[in-house]
């Protein structure tokens, strides 16, 4: 049993560190590298040609190419990402003004009464009629049973 185990202080606490440090590095160069990667499609002024150069270089070599085109274009990146925020913003703005515009609107159980007691003062409906269809609105019955059972204008 000559078998050496090692305990968690035999590993020191900045052994600790640096391979935390190193891990945190290499997780943020894959962040970074799919960054430059999803740019490149991303650009509209530029090429097919020059997006194939761009990610032939990234991939081929990793950190020079990264760092290349970081250089070379990294000011441009963010531009393209606040367009690109810019213009999801307003189309889910715009996404939110047509749906509001085209939503049926609600009638409250007020409005609904004075509808009826309108009826009801032409004589469209009767007496028994409003009272029953008053207690239907009052009681907060479900729309199907509501809209099945309450009287409407014959067109008179």
């Amino acid at each position: 049993m000559s078998a050496q185990t090692y305990l968690a202080y035999d590993y020191p606490v900045l052994g600790v560190f640096w391979s935390m440090l190193v891990f945190f590095l290499w997780i943020m160069w894959f962040v970074l590298l799919f960054r430059v990667i999803v740019d490149i499609f991303r650009d509209d002024e530029m090429g097919g040609w020059g997006k194939a150069g761009w990610t032939l270089f990234v991939i081929l070599l990793p950190f020079l190419g990264v760092l290349v085109y970081l250089i070379a274009r990294g000011k441009d990146m963010g531009k393209r990402d606040m367009a690109q925020a810019r213009a999801q913003q307003e189309a889910f703005d715009s996404y939110i003004r047509q749906t509001a515009q085209t939503a049926p609107a609600r009638t409250t159980s007020a409005d609904e009464l004075a509808k009826l007691s309108g009826m009801r003062s032409r004589g469209e409906i009767t007496d028994d009629e409003f009272r029953r269809a008053k207690e239907l609105v009052l009681s907060e019955t479900g729309a199907a049973g509501r809209s099945a059972d309450v009287p409407t204008s014959t067109g008179r």
